[in-house]
């Protein structure tokens, strides 16, 4: 008998990137609401990672989240972001 854990990579809706530098700065969305923030801070702190909440993302920073989602996602990431 075979069991499948099902992983979050399963439930990824999509990844991101608002970076506008040599400095990352991604968000990845998930079926379950989750969202993960993967950033470099400078080049000795890179792909830090952390598990967020919509209310800490900025105004500006959810502006740029929705600008470069790809449009087959827009409105599920507008719902999950609880934007505008």
């Amino acid at each position: 008998m075979t069991i499948k854990i099902k992983t979050n990579m399963e439930n990824e809706i999509c990844k991101i990137s608002i970076s506008t530098n040599w400095l990352g700065d991604a968000y990845i969305f998930y079926e379950d609401d989750k969202i993960k923030r993967v950033y470099d801070n400078n080049s000795l702190s890179f792909d830090n990672t952390e598990w967020i909440e919509p209310k800490e993302i900025s105004k500006h920073n959810k502006d740029k989240i929705i600008k470069n989602c790809p449009e087959e996602f827009k409105e599920r990431i507008m719902m999950i972001l609880d934007y505008p």
